[in-house]
Formats: C-alpha cells, structure tokens, sequence
C-alpha cells in the first residue's frame, strides 16, 4: 500500500516506523517545528526526528494551516492508497478528506474516551481495561467505524506514560491488518454505539488537583493518571512534592484525611483506606522512592500533606 502518513507525537512512532519497513509512505505530514527547551530551540517533532533518521528520503510536510488549499492541493496530488493519521494535532477536514480513504489509530476502545485524553481518561477513572482502536476518519472527533482494534488490561501500578508507550506499541498490529483488509477490499467496519460514548477532554493542571477526602484507590488512580503530565503536586509544610507512584490499600483509622500515619511506609490517611506513597518528586530533585526522599528529610507521624 502506497500511504500518505499524518502524525506529530510519538504515540505514532511504532506505527511509522512499520509502516516504512513493510509498505511505502510517500509523505509525512508533521506539525512544523516549534520553540522547546531552555534555549527555546527550534524542535522537530517526534515523527519528524524519526522520519529524517530512518527515511530521509520520504518527503515530510511541515504545514502550520493543513487545510489550506496550497497545502491541501500538495498533499492530495501525492497518489496514495490510504492516509494514516496518528496523533496529529490537526483537524482535516472534509474538504481535504473528501474521496481520500483515511484511518485513525486512536488510544482507548472506542466508543469508551472519545477525545484528546484517552489514556489519562482510563487510568483516572479507574478502568481495568484499555486498549487501541483503528477507525475511519470523519468529521465529528473519534466517531468514525471501527475498523480493528487491540486490548490490553491496566495494572494498578501502571502510570500514564507507561500506558502510553504499551498501547503505541500495540496499534501497530491492528493498523497493520487494517491496511491489508484494505488492500483486499475486505474492511468490516462496526459502527460505534453512541449510547456507551465518554468524554476524554485535554487535561489542564487544575485537572490534576488532589483530594484526600477521597479514596485512597481514587488518589491512587490520579497520581497515575496525571503522570507524567501535568502531575499531581502536593504541600508538605510549605514545600511542594510531586507524588508519582502510589498504592492504595486498607483502613488507616480515623485520621484527617492527608495526615502522615506512617512517615516509613508512606501512608497517608484518606476518607477510605491509606495510600501508601512509593515514588515522588521534591521542586527542583529527581524522581525518587519514598525510602530516599525521607533518609534526606525525616517526616513525623501525623505531619499533613495538602493539595
């Protein structure tokens, strides 16, 4: 199959990468360029790294406006089978789209998190199960028929960026039967159930806000699902700390909820059960376990940790 590939973040790479190794991309369709780091660098995006490594010979396409009709015209004029679209960051719409067979990989079982955060979504939520969905591009976000899909559970230890990079991974394998379904002309798509859709809207860091008035399983399943990004920060006499990975597990007693009922273990009451904190973060340190971060700052049984 001859493929015009859209993508921007590097939930697409695995499929990029397979798709150059076993079809032929004629294009790369990538946000431009923008400002990161300290020294406010010019940086390429994650595809565009990876194009540039491995293919430096595929055409890539940088365009600030997609649906422009210079740009569309270009894109359209390069004769392809289908268009795959990854983590783009741009809408096409029906214009650009029209008479074009395009698919989208997207990161949940679809219709379960429609939306820009599917991954953070799930884990937030406390779902047990997650997976990939490889569907028709359409106008309205995430709603097209399902064409191939991938599952997966999710462990309780498991944060956002973990889950990430596993569910990359596992988009290859249906986008890959998707692509020869369509070469043969056998696609089945299933139209989604619009009466089991939920909402995964772009997070912000007001999101990741905490409440140990909570369960401790649904603390546990925040820290997870705001990690690494925008992170779930907490007060502990005044200093910020970042918790990264936690545990939620049975009764602490009848504590307020954010005291310290075990500075060794880590346990924090909640209005249900203790989360016992396994990794976090200090303004301005690494990452690291809870034993390290309290051998360089002793922390005494009912100190209290707030949002």
């Amino acid at each position: 199959m001859r493929v015009v590939f859209f993508g921007s973040g590097a939930f697409g790479i695995p499929s990029l990468r397979r798709l150059i190794e076993t079809h032929e991309v004629g294009l790369v369709v990538t946000q431009p360029d923008r400002r990161a780091g300290r020294g406010s660098k010019l940086t390429p995006t994650p595809i565009a790294d990876l194009a540039a490594e491995i293919a430096p010979q595929i055409p890539v396409l940088k365009p600030e406006r997609v649906n422009t009709q210079e740009i569309s015209d270009e894109i359209r004029a390069v004769e392809a089978d289908i268009w795959v679209v990854i983590a783009y960051g741009q809408k096409l719409g029906q214009k650009l789209l029209n008479g074009k067979l395009a698919v989208n990989l997207h990161a949940s079982l679809l219709p379960r998190w429609r939306g820009a955060a599917p991954i953070n979504a799930a884990i937030v939520a406390g779902d047990t199960q997650t997976g990939t969905s490889v569907i028709t591009l359409v106008d309205e976000m995430d709603a097209g028929d399902v064409l191939g899909t991938s599952k997966r559970p999710i462990e309780p230890h498991q944060t956002a960026g973990e889950l990430h990079d596993l569910l990359a991974d596992d988009g290859v394998q249906p986008l890959m039967a998707v692509l020869d379904d369509a070469a043969r002309g056998t696609l089945k798509p299933v139209v989604q159930d619009t009466s089991l859709v939920t909402l995964a809207p772009k997070i912000s860091r007001e999101d990741a806000r905490i409440d140990f008035g909570w369960s401790a399983e649904r603390c546990r399943c925040l820290i997870h699902g705001y990690n690494p990004w925008p992170g779930v920060t907490v007060q502990l006499d005044g200093e910020p700390l970042k918790l990264l990975r936690a545990e939620s597990l049975g009764d602490s007693g009848s504590c307020k909820p954010g005291t310290i009922v075990d500075p060794g273990e880590g346990l924090v009451a909640c209005a249900a059960g203790a989360l016992k904190l396994v990794e976090v973060q200090p303004a301005g340190k690494k990452p690291m376990p809870w034993e390290a971060y309290i051998r360089g700052r002793p922390i005494e049984k009912g100190q209290h940790l707030s949002p």
